[in-house]
C-alpha cells in the first residue's frame, strides 16, 4: 500500500501514525509545510519519501502526467486512470497504440499501407503461422508485439527457422509479418489537443537495427531541413486515426526501395509502427540542431497553452547522429575528427550503458548543409583501422 500523509510533522507526536503504518509494510509519502531538515528525526526514520511544499494551501489537482519514455508509457497512462487526469490517454488507450496488432485497423482507417501481419501468442497459433507464411512467402519479421527498440526482433528466412521461432515462442505473443525492403525514416510531430501539428520533422534511420545490434555494428541516423510531403500527408493522417492529440509522438515507416504488390512504388511510404513519445535517446537535440529550434519549449507550450509560441526558423540544415563502439579502433582519434570538423559538431558523449546496443558506446552530433557533407563525415568517424 502507498499511503500520501499530509502534514506528518504536526502535531509532533503525528509521526506515529506514520511508524504505525510502516510497521504494517505501508509506504508511507509525506506531504508537509516544514522543510525535511526540520522535522523530527523519528518521523525521517518511517518516510519513505518526503515532500516539501512552503504552503500546502496551494495544493491542487494533479494536471498532467507525463514521462515521454516508451518504457512508462503504461505506468503513466495507469496513473493518469487512477487519479482521473484528463489531459492523457489512459491504460486501454495506450495498449492499443502499443500493440502492433492492435495498430493495424487504426494504420487502415487512415488510409496508411502497412505489411500484412499475424499474431503469435504460442503453440495453438502454429497453424495460423505456418499458412500466413505460404501466403506471403519467406523471409518474414518476427517482433514482440509490445516492445522497446530492437529486443526481440529478428528475420525468419526460412521453414526451419519458423520452426525453430515456433518451438521457442513463451506465454509473450508476437507478431509475424511480410518482409518489406526499403529506408526506416520517421515522421516526428508535436500535436496540440486536436491533433494538428505544431513541429513536424523527418529522420533517416539505418534499413535494420536489428542488424546493427547482432552485429555490433556502428549507427548513424540523420534529421532532415525539411519533411518529404508525402511523409507528412501519412503522418498526419495516422495522427487523427490513431486518435493522437496534446503529445510529441514518433511514426515509423519504410521507404521503398522494392516495389511491393499492395503496399507501393519505390519511394512510396508503407507505416511501420507509431511511438506515442518522442525519438529516443538524445534525438530531441538532433531536431533542434538540424532546425534551430527548441522543441523542449514548443512541446511545454503544447502543454500549457496549445499552440506554438516560437516561430520557426529559416535556418534549416542536417544534423547527423554517428556512433563508435568501444569494441573496435578507429582509422582517426577524437582528436582528429575534431580538428577536421570544429564548429560543426554540436554534441559529443558516452552514451547510457541501456541503451549503447542500439546506439554504440559514444557519440558525434554534426550539422551541415548537405546530405553529401554529412555521408563524409560519417565515414570520417566510423572508419575502422
Amino acid at each position: 500500500m502507498n499511503f500520501i500523509f499530509i502534514s506528518p510533522q504536526f502535531p509532533e507526536t503525528y509521526w506515529n501514525w506514520c511508524d504505525r503504518l510502516r510497521k504494517n509494510g505501508v509506504n508511507v509519502l509525506g506531504i508537509g509545510d516544514t522543510p525535511y531538515d526540520n522535522i523530527p528525526g523519528q518521523l525521517k526514520g518511517v518516510l519513505t519519501e518526503y515532500y516539501y511544499l512552503p504552503s500546502l494551501e496551494e495544493y491542487g489537482k494533479i494536471d498532467w502526467i507525463e514521462s515521454n519514455n516508451e518504457y512508462w508509457l503504461g505506468l503513466d497512462a495507469r496513473l493518469r486512470d487512477d487519479f482521473n487526469v484528463t489531459t492523457g490517454a489512459g491504460a486501454a488507450q495506450v495498449a492499443t497504440w502499443q500493440s502492433k496488432a492492435g495498430m493495424k485497423p487504426l494504420y487502415a482507417a487512415g488510409g496508411v499501407p502497412t505489411a500484412r501481419q499475424v499474431r503469435v501468442a504460442g503453440a495453438d497459433d502454429a497453424e495460423a503461422a505456418r499458412a500466413f507464411a505460404a501466403e506471403v512467402g519467406f523471409p518474414l519479421f518476427a517482433k514482440p508485439e509490445k516492445g522497446v527498440g530492437s529486443g526481440g526482433a529478428h528475420a525468419v528466412a526460412d521453414e526451419g527457422e519458423l520452426e525453430t521461432f515456433l518451438s521457442q515462442i513463451g506465454e509473450d505473443p508476437y507478431v509475424l509479418e511480410e518482409f518489406v525492403t526499403g529506408d526506416i525514416c520517421s515522421y516526428d510531430a508535436i500535436l496540440d489537443s486536436q491533433g494538428n501539428p505544431l513541429f513536424e520533422n523527418q529522420e533517416e534511420f539505418p534499413p535494420s537495427m536489428e542488424e546493427v545490434v547482432r552485429l555490433q555494428l556502428d549507427v548513424s541516423y540523420f534529421s532532415r531541413p525539411a519533411v518529404d510531403p508525402k511523409l507528412q500527408a501519412l503522418g498526419r493522417a495516422a495522427a487523427k486515426s490513431f486518435g493522437l492529440g496534446s503529445r510529441f509522438v514518433h511514426m515509423e515507416f519504410f521507404r521503398l526501395s522494392e516495389a511491393k504488390p499492395g503496399l507501393g512504388d519505390v519511394g512510396d511510404y508503407v507505416g511501420l509502427e507509431v511511438n506515442v513519445r518522442p525519438p529516443g535517446g538524445f534525438t530531441p537535440d538532433i531536431i533542434n540542431f538540424a532546425h534551430s529550434a527548441d522543441v523542449y519549449q514548443i512541446w511545454a507550450d503544447m502543454v500549457c497553452f496549445d499552440e506554438r509560441r516560437t516561430p520557426e526558423s529559416d535556418d534549416q540544415g542536417f544534423c547527423v547522429y554517428a556512433s563508435r563502439r568501444d569494441i573496435y579502433t578507429y582509422a582517426h582519434s577524437d582528436e582528429e575528427v575534431r580538428g577536421r570538423y570544429g564548429s560543426a559538431i554540436r554534441m559529443s558523449g558516452r552514451m547510457a550503458d541501456a541503451l549503447s546496443d542500439d546506439l554504440g558506446n559514444s557519440f558525434y552530433m554534426a550539422r551541415f548543409a548537405t546530405e553529401e557533407e554529412l555521408e563524409e563525415f560519417v565515414s570520417f568517424v566510423q572508419t575502422q583501422a
